[in-house]
C-alpha cells in the first residue's frame, strides 16, 4: 500500500503547481511584491490556523500568523479580510489541510533565501524544528486506514491548494 503523504503529494501535485505559479508571479525582491505575496498568504492562513487550532485530534504544530504579520506591519500593511474556509469539517479534511500548510512551511525555507535585502523574513523563514515534517508524515499514514480516510485528506488538501490559489489570483488582479 501506498503512504498517505506519498499519496497526498502524488494526488495534489497538479494543484501545487498551480499555486507555485500563481505566487510565482511575486517578485520577493520588490517590497510591493513582497507585502502582495504575504498578504495572499495571510487571506488563508489566518482562518485556517484558527479553524486547525479548534481541533485537538491533530497532530501537533506550530502557527505561523504572528510571524506573518510582524512582517506584514514591518512592510506598513496589515493583515488583509480572511478568505472563508468552509468545506474543511471532519477529521481527514483537517489533516489534509494540515498537510498543506505544514508543506508551505517547507516551501518557505527556499522561498527565504530569494527575498530581497532589509525585506523581513520572520514567516517565510519559520522553518521545520528537527523532526517535524517527518512526524506529520507518520502521522497522516496512521490515520489513512481506510480508502474514506484517505479520499478526506486528498479532499482537504485540494481545497487548502485552491484557497491559496484563489487568493494568489486575487490579489494579483487587484495590484495590477
Amino acid at each position: 500500500m501506498t503512504s498517505a503523504h506519498l499519496l497526498l503529494r502524488q494526488a495534489t501535485a497538479d494543484a501545487h503547481d498551480v499555486v507555485d505559479a500563481a505566487f510565482g508571479r511575486f517578485d520577493l525582491t520588490r517590497a510591493d511584491d513582497y507585502r502582495n505575496f504575504l498578504s495572499a498568504q495571510a487571506e488563508v492562513l489566518a482562518p485556517l490556523e484558527a479553524l486547525l487550532m479548534k481541533s485537538p485530534q491533530l497532530p501537533p504544530w506550530r502557527p505561523r500568523l504572528a510571524l506573518l504579520a510582524r512582517d506584514l506591519a514591518a512592510l506598513d500593511a496589515d493583515l488583509p479580510h480572511p478568505a472563508p474556509v468552509d468545506g474543511l469539517d471532519g477529521p481527514g479534511e483537517l489533516l489534509g489541510a494540515l498537510y498543506v500548510l505544514e508543506g508551505s512551511r517547507l516551501g518557505g525555507g527556499m522561498l527565504v533565501r530569494g527575498v530581497g535585502p532589509g525585506l523581513p523574513r520572520e514567516f517565510l523563514g519559520a522553518t521545520h524544528l528537527k523532526g517535524e515534517w517527518r512526524a506529520l508524515l507518520a502521522e497522516l499514514d496512521a490515520a489513512a486506514q481506510t480508502a474514506p480516510a484517505e479520499a478526506a485528506m486528498l479532499a482537504g488538501a485540494r481545497r487548502v491548494f485552491r484557497l491559496y490559489a484563489e487568493a494568489a489570483e486575487r490579489v494579483a488582479t487587484a495590484a495590477a
